[in-house]
Parts: structure tokens; sequence; C-alpha cells
């Protein structure tokens, strides 16, 4: 079982920055990939970074060169630094848990980023 929470969320202006952090309970995080959703309301969760236990990442096109995943082990721990923020990057942010060999997916609450104008 795992258990994530995010935090860091909230209200910046256009260009400003935010540093989401997720932690995380359970049994072997570092064989986690993990990884940072977000959504808005009526649209389907996307994916904004992925990072997997041998510390590859992966990002949305969207994201590229403005947001940095990055984890700690030793703290259960994964972080979303966003620079550069833009109106479109409005949504909750939800970390995720993709457990090593059962594959099974953990999500956390979300937390809300706005972005104004």
């Amino acid at each position: 079982q795992v258990q994530l929470v995010e935090s860091g969320g909230g209200l910046v202006q256009a260009g400003g920055s935010l540093r989401l952090s997720c932690a995380a309970s359970g049994s072997f995080f570092s064989l986690n990939t993990m990884g940072w959703y977000r959504q808005t309301p009526g649209k389907q969760r996307e994916m904004v970074a992925l990072i997997t236990s041998g510390g590859t990442t992966n990002y949305a096109d969207s994201v590229k060169g403005r947001f940095t995943i990055s984890r700690d082990n030793a703290k259960n721990a994964v972080y979303l630094q966003m620079n550069s923020l833009k109106p479109e990057d409005t949504a909750r942010y939800y970390c995720n848990a993709v457990l090593p060999i059962s594959y099974q997916n953990y999500w956390g609450q979300g937390t809300q980023v706005t972005v104004s104008s």
C-alpha cells in the first residue's frame, strides 16, 4: 500500500515559479516510477513528468524546458519544479506512483495550481 500527499500548490502570476512536493509512504519507494499528472475540469488527466527508479525522466512537450522532476529516495519524496508558469498550466496536479512488477497505480489527492495572467 502506498499513500501519496502533495503540497506546494497555490496562486502565482504568469512567469513565476512553484515547487510541488509529494511525500510517499510505503516500502521500496526507490523502486517505484513516480510521476506528476494534471487535470482541468472536463478534460482528461494528462502526464506532466515521470521519473523512473533509475532517474530517467520524461516530460510532456508543453512543459519541456520549464519543469523539472526530481526525487529524493532517502526522504521518500518526489518534486516538480515549475518555472516560467503560464495560465495554461492552471490545473490540479496529482502525484502518481507505479509499483514495480505489479504495476499497481497509486494517486494522491492533488494540489491546485492557478496561474494568473
